[in-house]
């Protein structure tokens, strides 16, 4: 079954509209980047910590969705002490992890339907332009991230699967079985798509 980001609720976040939103997270992005200073990073972080908390997402499932990011991150982290000075790696962590909490206060505060109809409207001077279809570019949004969290969940009952029969869980034997299964749900996806003569539209 799939599984949605979006957190149902009444903040100040979800009654924003969607495009306000990105634009939004588009200027707080680079703003980091122009900011070097930890402390005022430090802040920013906690900043959209507590928005991202606001969004009513509980500590636990907020950790269960970003773990995977976060542990992306501190291998980078961990990657730029031997390339970089302590404070630059620092820094550099400090605006990832920021702008990855914004990031997802917004996912979590926003439908896919909105998403996918923003990207649409926003793309609208391409398709003038001849260069893609704007309909099937937020179709094509939408879809990933309706299948972002469909494919973490298929890895962890694929992860439980295996505890359960007592197979030591490895990366190499769960990544056969996740890339056929999540293939065959595009194709079926793709198939009912095509049927119903959506693209394109």
């Amino acid at each position: 079954m799939l599984t949605s980001l979006h957190v149902e609720g009444t903040s100040l976040l979800h009654r924003i509209p969607v495009k306000p939103k990105l634009f939004g997270l588009m200027v707080f992005g680079l703003l980091l980047y122009l900011i070097d200073q930890p402390v005022m990073l430090g802040a920013a972080l906690i900043m959209t910590a507590l928005v991202y908390r606001a969004t009513g997402i509980g500590l636990a499932e907020g950790f269960r969705r970003l773990k995977p990011v976060l542990f992306t991150i501190a291998f980078l982290a961990a990657v730029n002490l031997l390339l970089l000075t302590p404070l630059e790696a620092l820094v550099t962590t400090l605006r990832l992890v920021a702008i990855l909490f914004l990031a997802a206060a917004v996912t979590a505060s926003t439908t896919v339907a909105d998403f996918m109809a923003a990207v649409t409207d926003l793309a609208r001077p391409l398709e003038r332009l001849g260069l893609l279809k704007a309909a099937d570019l937020g179709l094509a949004f939408g879809l990933v991230l309706r299948f972002v969290p469909e494919i973490a969940a298929r890895y962890e009952a694929l992860k439980e699967a295996h505890a359960a029969r007592g197979i030591p869980v490895k990366l190499s034997r769960l990544l056969g079985p996740l890339i056929i299964s999540t293939l065959k749900d595009a194709d079926r996806i793709a198939e009912a798509i095509d049927a119903r003569g959506i693209r394109g539209q």
